[in-house]
């Protein structure tokens, strides 16, 4: 599928090798954070340093094309006003066409960027996450897709108005190939999950129990074979061999029923939790230093799953920068890009304080000429 709309640039306009900015010398192995246009400095990495291929991850928060100016009252602190005399932050007042290309010549340069393991995350809200998508499906492929995820992002509110509140937006998950990097994560169970889930008890241990076969006959397989003289039911087939079968019974992880029905035995102990899903309650943070904010441990989560140690974690709107932060304490290496002097300070100064608990040293390219206010 292919979507159109006026001033549409074609990917080799996007990707042609400009000199806008030819970024200063930095050295290689360090975690950068580019002050400037995200679009030429991704270009700039691409043509003059060639990075292609080099990121493992990407995860962004974009201007969702509000029309809103937003600002950071420097005056109280950690809090967000829309005061007129509070500094800008960024703008985000891109709407219609003119927002959704700004949007996929970027997503066009994020993809060259990726790695063949790697993915990216785009954080978006409803009123434009449908258009995202599409033009992310015409990027990355349709088949890449892995996920829409809905992320909690506020309690709900008692807003007068003709619709249903509003408590979440969606991240939208694809990966370059379908060999993404994945590592599975898991959250621990509580204790009513367990009651709930697990609701025998065998010497003090918690368990329950699931079938020993499954759908679909096999014709000549060994699950097709008797177990202690039965035969799976009629149109399944045991889950493994008779003879593995036999063991699990000896170690007495084979629970029968009084009518003779054999199944399995699982206990909650060994289980490493409940794999996640889909929608992830990581609400924004209550003070936050910078508008839309989001909650360390949200990207924490993106991280852990689509990257290793070690990795390149890239966000190119990567504002008071949280997933900068949520990398180096996870030992993965990083590359922010903003545009925001604001941002720019914020980020530093949120890096600064954990400066001396991580070992990789970073550095700051201004690729702008502008001169950065002195950061307390």
């Amino acid at each position: 599928m292919i979507i159109t709309y006026n001033n549409k640039k074609t990917e080799d306009e996007i990707l042609k090798k400009e000199e806008k900015y030819f970024l200063p010398n930095f050295s290689e192995n360090t975690n950068k954070l580019f002050y400037g246009d995200n679009f030429y400095i991704m270009k700039a990495l691409l043509h003059q340093y060639n990075m292609k291929g080099q990121v493992d991850l990407i995860y962004i928060d974009p201007p969702f094309s509000t029309n809103t100016v937003f600002r950071a009252d420097v005056d109280r602190a950690q809090t967000i006003s829309m005061g007129n005399n509070s500094d800008i932050a960024y703008y985000d007042t891109l709407i219609g066409d003119e927002f959704i290309e700004f949007i996929r010549e970027r997503l066009v340069l994020a993809k060259e960027l990726l790695s063949d393991i790697g993915s990216i995350y785009l954080h978006i809200d409803y009123k434009v996450g449908h258009y995202i998508k599409l033009i992310m499906d015409e990027i990355f492929g349709a088949d890449n897709f892995r996920n829409d995820i809905t992320r909690i992002k506020c309690n709900p509110k008692n807003f007068k108005r003709k619709a249903y509140g509003n408590i979440k937006d969606l991240i939208l998950f694809y990966s370059k190939t379908k060999n993404n990097i994945w590592n599975e994560c898991y959250t621990q169970y509580s204790q009513d999950d367990i009651n709930k889930l697990y609701k025998k008890v065998k010497d003090g241990r918690n368990y329950t129990t699931v079938p020993l076969h499954a759908p679909g006959e096999t014709l000549n397989g060994v699950t097709s074979q008797a177990f202690k003289g039965m035969l799976p039911p009629k149109g399944r087939h045991w889950r493994c061999s008779p003879e593995e079968l036999e063991k699990l019974d000896q170690q007495g992880l084979i629970e029968w029923s009084s009518t003779g029905v054999p199944r399995r035995i699982i206990y909650a102990d060994e289980k490493l939790g409940k794999k996640v899903q889909d929608i992830w309650d990581y609400k924004d943070p209550q003070y936050p230093e910078y508008p839309t904010e989001k909650n360390i441990n949200l990207l924490k989560q993106i991280i852990k799953t689509s990257s290793n140690e070690n990795s390149l974690v890239m966000d190119f709107f990567c504002g008071s920068g949280t997933t900068l932060l949520a990398a180096e304490q996870l030992s993965r290496r990083w590359i922010g890009i903003d545009n925001s002097e604001k941002a720019i300070e914020i980020a530093l100064k949120r890096l600064d304080a954990e400066k001396n608990m991580y070992s990789l040293p970073r550095e700051l390219v201004n690729c702008t000429d502008k001169k950065l206010k002195k950061v307390a």
